[in-house]
C-alpha cells in the first residue's frame, strides 16, 4: 500500500501518516514527494509518500523485476501500453504473498488511467488474464500516478460528506454508480457510523449505494 500524506514539516508529515495509519515510525518508509516554502502568502508544507503493506510491515520498493512471473508480466504491461500508442515504463510498487502491485510511468498517465479509472481497469483486466496464464494465483494491481490511493481516499470523503447530509436531512441519498471495490469501501467507511446504514441497490458490475437514516438509539 502507498499513501500521500503532508504537514507543516518533515516530522509533522510523518507523525500524520503514524497516527491516520496507527502504526509505529518503523513500520514504514518514506519518500519525500514536495517542500513548499513559507511565504508572506503560503504556508510551508511538506508531502510524503509512505509505503506500507496490509499486514503493517515495510513495503518492498525494489522496482526491479525478482522472478519470472514479475519480470514476464512487467514485459506484457509495457508491451501492451506501446501497442496502445501510449509508451512507458512499469516499476514494481509491491510485492505481497498472494498479490503484486505494478506502477506506470508515462508522459500519458492521464489516458491511460482514463475517466473514473476506467481505463486502467480495463488494462489490469487483460494483464490479469495473461498473468493468471501464469501463475493464478496471483493478482496484479495496476496503477499510475498514485491514482487507486487517491480515488479511494476520494470515495470515502464522498461517502461521510454523504452521511453527514443524511443524517441532517434524515432522507437517504443514494451515491453514484460504483464497482464492487468502491462499493465495498463505502460500505466499510460508513459502517461505524451509529445514525445511518448502506444498502447496494441496482443490477450489474455497477451498483449504487444508497446510505439511510436510521437514528441512534438515545435520540
Amino acid at each position: 500500500m502507498i499513501k500521500e500524506f503532508e504537514g507543516r514539516t518533515e516530522q509533522e508529515a510523518i507523525e500524520n501518516a503514524a497516527s491516520a495509519l496507527n502504526i509505529d515510525r518503523e513500520e514504514f518508509d518514506v519518500e519525500i514527494l514536495d517542500v513548499s516554502r513559507k511565504s508572506l502568502f503560503r504556508k510551508g508544507n511538506v508531502k510524503i509518500k509512505v509505503y506500507i503493506d496490509d499486514n503493517g510491515s515495510m513495503a518492498d520498493e525494489n522496482p526491479e523485476a525478482a522472478s519470472d512471473f514479475e519480470q514476464k508480466t512487467v514485459s506484457y504491461l509495457e508491451e501492451l501500453i506501446e501497442l496502445m500508442g501510449y509508451p512507458g515504463k512499469v516499476d514494481i510498487a509491491f510485492r505481497e504473498e498472494k498479490k503484486l502491485g505494478l506502477t506506470i510511468v508515462s508522459d500519458h498517465s492521464g489516458i491511460l488511467i482514463g475517466k473514473k479509472g476506467k481505463n486502467l481497469d480495463a488494462i489490469q483486466l487483460i494483464l490479469n488474464v495473461y498473468a493468471g496464464q501464469l501463475e493464478n494465483s496471483k493478482r496484479v494491481i495496476v496503477d499510475a500516478e498514485n491514482y487507486r490511493n487517491r480515488h479511494e481516499e476520494t470515495i470515502i470523503r464522498q461517502a461521510a460528506r454523504t452521511a453527514d447530509q443524511v443524517i441532517k436531512s434524515k432522507r437517504s441519498r443514494l451515491l453514484e454508480p460504483m464497482n464492487p471495490f468502491e462499493r465495498r469501501l463505502v460500505h466499510t467507511s460508513l459502517n461505524d457510523i451509529v445514525d445511518v446504514e448502506t444498502k447496494s441497490e441496482g443490477e450489474g458490475l455497477y451498483r449504487q449505494v444508497r446510505i439511510i437514516y436510521k437514528g441512534s438509539a438515545s435520540s
